[in-house]
């Protein structure tokens, strides 16, 4: 039976192929129905009792079948894909026939003897009711053809029977191709349970999907319910968790009218870390913010990474008056360049390829565009590499940040906006401690000129070039295992767009060399997050899929500091972004006595000795190790002083 369907569903793939071939076959067959149709007319008329001249009936009868032919020309019926005809294709081929006959009628009038209304009413209905009836016989092949393809495919529940559902239902009932085979559609809608669509049963509530599934033998599971909250979103994943199933999801409603018209199967993603997080986005859109950006020249250093490149995306919104996009790495330039282009023709766009370690480079371009806001996203970020070449971390991001902050200073720039992390709070490691530095130097600027500084601090940035969340992915893709450095370790975590628009909300608060922060919400467990991915995969962790714990990388914290320290922190009118109080004034003349403190060491090429100095010049930084330590014995002592036994 495989090898005949597969022969059958070649023919048809190919005969669909060839749009020509198509539509003369279906004009061919019309005509061979009426030819048919009215060849046995005019026998029936010879052995009829009432006979009427044959040449006359004749003539009458290619009048018609000539004017019914038209029509269905004319109503473009020959184009229709009749393997997925719907109501509006089998009403178009009645309209052309009806149209027909009745332009037949008024020719008619003048082409005496006339034969019987119900005699030309029947050769128009006659071969009208067989061409239905050919396309209805063909649609239904097709359809037995699918189904008994479908048979072979994955058991599929889908969450969702609204319009999303519906719409990928019909999809998948056609394409044989999808690889599934829908068995019950689950929704909360209590007008919807127990009824059908395109034969398939509406089981509900959603929290009994585990009897559902094992009712059906569903393998896989599918949510479609692209306008539910985040919330509701990660109640439904979670109710998927224990049934060790594949799960996937169709994007938010958004995501579906923003992306190119394409079939519903090909929108389906996986299940992502947003989705497990189950927290609605902090949404700063706020028209007012954006105003300080329009028909501003608007400099974006590091502009081709994660968060530079959504901050050039949300910036050539604000119609600035040109935007410069500036970063070392051509690659991650180019493609931005060419999305700006393609998103906002008329943008007054700027593409330069240079290091913000070039202190020359950097006064020319400043020269040349006089920005008068600059966006600092250039920088090393990944801690384990930097804990390799610290002497890179300090030209680059701190070096890199004096240059682009002095240039900004010299040219008038209206403000200067510094990317910098949680990591710089209590630094571990050569990254965060540069970024402390970093903050330094635009603390340093305060009241030194006619330049706004401010610095904007945040946790893990989802979906950012190197973040563990596709590391996971990646690794349950190939089977395993999945690694983490600690199962004890916990973090922080915002999307890039919330990244973005708290930068360009800073820019636009941004006073006197301000550190803002953000109230990131709760924490999160890396192991949960692998747990929980694992699941949604179809494989059960530990038992499928082993979690392989690798030990802690160098500068790496168990738990990253909290933003969020009430005695520390200035309320702003946003209640989700504070203003860090600065502990200790910072001059001018302390930082270049520490930069040059810098300078010295990195000449002698030594870094151990650069690392050794860095603590130096920031109280805070710390070893790791001394950090983890502190806070695991501050952990078991509070589960001491409770009463608990259970040590972290």
């Amino acid at each position: 039976m495989a090898d005949g369907y597969a022969e059958d569903m070649q023919f048809l793939k190919n005969l669909s192929n060839r749009k020509g071939m198509r539509e003369l076959l279906m004009m061919g067959l019309d005509l061979f129905i009426l030819t048919a149709s009215y060849a046995a007319l005019l026998v029936l008329n010879l052995y009829g009792e009432h006979r009427l001249p044959t040449d006359s009936l004749g003539n009458h009868l290619i009048l018609l079948g000539i004017c019914i032919s038209a029509f269905l020309i004319v109503f473009r019926t020959y184009k229709s894909l009749w393997a997925y005809a719907e109501s509006r294709e089998y009403l178009s081929l009645i309209g052309a026939a009806f149209a027909g006959y009745a332009v037949y009628l008024l020719v008619a009038y003048w082409l005496p003897p006339r034969p019987p209304f119900t005699l030309t009413l029947l050769a128009a209905v006659f071969p009208l009711l067989v061409m239905l009836a050919v396309r209805f016989a063909y649609r239904r092949y097709r359809e037995y053809l699918i189904q008994s393809h479908l048979r072979e495919g994955i058991p599929l529940l889908i969450i969702g029977a609204g319009d999303a559902g519906v719409m990928l239902l019909d999809e998948m009932l056609r394409n044989i191709g999808s690889g599934y085979r829908p068995v019950c559609l689950l929704d909360d809608d209590p007008n919807k349970m127990g009824r059908r669509i395109r034969g398939i049963p509406i089981e509900g509530p959603i929290s009994n999907l585990e009897t559902y599934m094992k009712k059906y033998g569903a393998r896989e599971i599918l949510v479609a319910i692209p306008s539910a909250s985040k919330e509701r979103s990660r109640e439904i994943l979670e109710l998927c968790m224990p049934l060790k199933c594949r799960v996937r999801l169709l994007p938010d409603v958004l995501t579906l009218m923003s992306g190119p018209a394409d079939s519903m199967i090909k929108k389906i993603r996986e299940v992502s870390i947003e989705d497990l997080l189950g927290r609605e986005p902090v949404d700063f859109e706020n028209q007012e913010i954006y105003h300080f950006l329009s028909d501003k020249v608007v400099m974006v250093t590091g502009g081709g990474g994660s968060i530079g490149s959504e901050l050039c995306r949300q910036i050539a919104r604000q119609n600035p008056r040109q935007l410069i996009v500036l970063d070392i790495y051509e690659n991650n330039a180019y493609d931005i360049q060419q999305e700006l282009k393609f998103d906002h023709p008329s943008l007054n766009l700027s593409v330069e390829i240079a290091s913000v370690r070039d202190e020359r480079k950097i006064d020319r371009l400043f020269e040349r565009y006089r920005p008068q806001i600059v966006f600092h996203a250039a920088a090393h970020k990944h801690v384990p590499l930097m804990e390799d070449c610290p002497e890179e971390a300090v030209r680059n991001n701190v070096f890199g940040t004096y240059h682009v902050a002095k240039a900004a200073q010299k040219y008038h720039a209206e403000r200067f906006i510094l990317i910098s992390t949680d990591k710089a709070v209590n630094p571990t490691n050569v990254m965060g401690a540069t970024k402390r530095l970093c903050e330094m130097i635009v603390q340093s600027m305060a009241s030194s000129g006619s330049t706004r500084y401010a610095a904007v601090r945040f946790g893990n940035v989802l979906g950012s070039n190197g973040s563990v969340i596709p590391l996971f992915q990646r690794q349950i893709r190939h089977g395993g295992p999945v690694t983490v450095t600690d199962k004890r370790i916990i973090r922080y975590f915002m999307t890039i767009p919330e990244a973005a628009q708290l930068v360009l909300q800073a820019g636009a608060m941004a006073n006197d060399s301000e550190i803002f922060v953000l109230d990131m919400g709760s924490p999160v467990s890396i192991l949960e997050l692998a747990e929980n991915l694992i699941r949604l995969s179809g494989y059960t962790p530990y038992v499928d899929m082993p979690i392989v714990e690798t030990g802690l990388r160098p500068g790496e914290k168990l738990y990253e500091e909290l933003l969020m320290r009430n005695e520390n922190l200035v309320a702003t009118p946003n209640h989700k972004i504070f203003i860090e109080r600065q502990r200790e004034p910072i001059t001018p003349q302390l930082l270049e006595e520490k930069l040059k403190i810098l300078d010295d060491v990195l000449s002698a090429d030594s870094p151990s000795q650069l690392i050794a100095t860095m603590k130096r010049l920031i109280p805070t930084y710390k070893s790791p190790e001394e950090v983890n330590a502190a806070k695991m014995a501050d952990l078991n002592y509070s589960h001491i002083s409770r009463g608990e036994t259970t040590t972290v």
